[in-house]
């Protein structure tokens, strides 16, 4: 139905508010890259308006730190635009400290915690490859 993939990985040693956290900060950065994943707001029977969401599924996976070191390498080999989230990033109170201590660290040095990316199926799969289905 999609010619595109949405895909989430964790790193498998968070604490379940963590991957929480992580796993909305990801996606946020996926709709903020294609809004046009947005569709219409929901409607309850009583006439209630909620929020749109995303009109395409997630796949949240799972993976432990060098796996998930390897899938951020093939996102930057192949130049695939990612949301990505660093273990430093749990210690600050907002956006601006978030991304000066994200500016900090080079790919190679990260304590990447969550990645994401939306791409074509096949692309995606191959970046994810090693990654396990999130428990």
């Amino acid at each position: 139905m999609f010619d595109t993939k949405i895909a989430l990985v964790l790193r498998d040693d968070l604490a379940p508010w963590q991957e929480l956290n992580v796993t909305a900060f990801l996606m946020s950065g996926i709709v903020a890259q294609s809004p046009a994943i947005i569709g219409e707001a929901y409607r309850d029977a009583a006439g209630h308006v909620y929020n749109p969401m995303s009109i395409q599924p997630v796949v949240v996976l799972s993976a432990e730190q060098e796996t998930l070191r390897t899938i951020h390498r093939r996102s930057v080999e192949r130049e695939v635009t990612t949301s990505a989230y660093i273990e430093e990033m749990f210690a600050t109170g907002h956006d601006a400290a978030n991304r000066t201590v994200f500016a900090e660290f080079a790919p190679d040095d990260a304590r990447l915690v969550g990645i994401a990316l939306r791409a074509e199926k096949k692309i995606v799969d191959k970046i994810t490859r090693g990654a396990k289905m999130h428990r």
